[in-house]
């Protein structure tokens, strides 16, 4: 039976306790993904720093070993899910971490391209590994009721993360010591450790225990995500609505010190906007979500701020001054409202159309159709934006979109209707597998 929390009129808890997980499991997974964030962005900030003038590439090299990265990570997607199948989402989550302390011990060491790749390529390992083994712990471990809601408050406490780790990657930058960024990595390799250590502390999910009782040794019955093409598409065209991530990050901020004549300092409150609300707003932002319909309902409000988001931004080309800098953080803003959004859509659509007993191998699938809608949109929406026609190839960005959505609709419910006719029925956790987890949130 769903808890149920009384409240007050006026509710006395206050906007900024609202910002907090109501659960314990909540809570401990909120922090984890603050843990995780911190380290990772504070080597982040300072890693165009460390690779070319500690390490000694040139820039090229640099996106020659990012983009080896990326396909590495590709290739390790699908298997990785299999592994985390395998051997149960919490062990190879901790391992992972662990793994991703020791890729940051070695950076400090490397001295060269090939030894960069090197250590890059153990970081796609143990990144496939944990998002996979993350994600299927994550959609284990809770009730279908708390899934989307705990995940809208681990993305608000993400972000923090992201902003404490930018704020000492900064401090490391402002010391103007390239010795200091040389040891950057160990703070990012601590922070790691602590997290892995936060991981192993969690309860086990349902999928471990099977694991350690020596059920899982038995291959679950029924096809599995490679034949379930609904999934396949679904998580495709999702990748699709995640290029928003693109024109936030690169397109917009190119056409801005490109194309318009607003300040380049504004940039900064671009960035800052975007953080801020992704903070705050995810815990409310996802509350509508309850089921697929609901879901699918939220990837129309997200196309609508991106197609806002296209127009707007194309129109500042023929502004000048305050207008220009208004319309360009309008564009901003609504880019960010196709974030938030869409991310709720997007833990609805895991929560519910993957199966059960193949969580990782479906985490694995969805990582690999997801990056082969989103890989290829930062060279063509920056050259549709910035070289083609005058402008109006934010018009093709924006239709990209479009079609991507209205292909979503039929996806998920060939899901949905593959889920109906495949799927072992799913077992709340804690009942009839000996977990022992705590999801009633604090009384009020």
């Amino acid at each position: 039976m769903r808890p149920v929390t009384m409240t007050l009129p006026g509710d006395q808890r206050g906007f900024f306790r609202r910002l907090v997980p109501p659960t314990p499991l909540s809570r401990r997974l909120a922090t984890q993904s603050m843990l995780f964030a911190t380290g990772e962005s504070t080597f982040m900030t300072g890693s165009a720093v460390f690779l070319t003038l500690v390490v000694g590439m040139s820039a090229g090299k640099v996106g020659i070993a990012l983009t080896i990265m990326g396909v590495a990570e590709f290739l390790f997607a699908y298997p990785a899910g299999r592994v985390v199948d395998r051997l149960g989402p919490k062990r190879i989550w901790a391992l992972s971490t662990l793994g991703r302390a020791g890729a940051f011990c070695a950076l400090p060491f490397v001295s060269g391209f090939q030894e960069y790749v090197a250590v890059a390529i153990v970081f796609a390992l143990f990144g496939s590994l944990g998002a996979s083994s993350h994600q299927a712990y994550v959609l284990d471990v809770l009730p279908r009721h708390q899934r989307v809601e705990t995940q809208a408050y681990m993305y608000s406490w993400l972000n923090v993360g992201h902003t404490l780790g930018a704020m000492i990657g900064g401090f490391a930058l402002a010391t103007d010591s390239l010795t200091v960024i040389r040891w950057t990595p160990f703070f990012a390799a601590a922070m790691m450790l602590a997290n892995a250590f936060w991981v192993s502390r969690l309860p086990a999910a349902p999928h471990d225990l099977r694991v350690a009782s020596g059920e899982r040794r038995v291959k679950p019955t029924g096809p599995g995500p490679i034949r379930n093409v609904g999934w396949i598409l679904t998580t495709f065209f999702m990748g699709v609505l995640w290029t928003n991530q693109v024109l936030l990050q690169i397109v917009i901020p190119l056409w801005l010190v490109e194309a318009t004549d607003a300040p380049h300092v504004l940039l900064a409150w671009l960035f800052g906007t975007n953080t801020v609300l992704c903070i705050f707003l995810p815990a409310y932002t996802s509350k509508g979500v309850r089921n697929l319909q609901d879901a699918l309902r939220y990837t129309y409000v997200s196309s609508a701020f991106f197609i806002a988001s296209c127009i707007v931004t194309m129109v500042t080309h023929s502004t000048v001054g305050l207008i220009t800098v208004l319309l360009v953080w309008l564009g901003h803003l609504t880019v960010t409202g196709a974030e938030l959004a869409i991310s709720g859509a997007s833990w609805s659509f895991e929560a519910e159309l993957s199966d059960p007993a193949r969580r990782g191998e479906y985490q694995g699938v969805q990582e690999v159709s997801s990056a082969l809608g989103f890989q290829w949109s930062p060279a063509l929406y920056t050259w549709l934006a910035l070289s083609w026609a005058g402008g109006l190839g934010w018009l093709v960005i924006a239709g990209i979109v479009v079609v991507a959505t209205i292909g979503l609709v039929p996806s998920v419910r060939m899901a949905e209707r593959f889920r109906d006719q495949h799927f072992p029925l799913e077992e709340e956790p804690g009942t009839g597998t000996g977990a022992e987890v705590d999801l009633a949130p604090e009384p009020t």
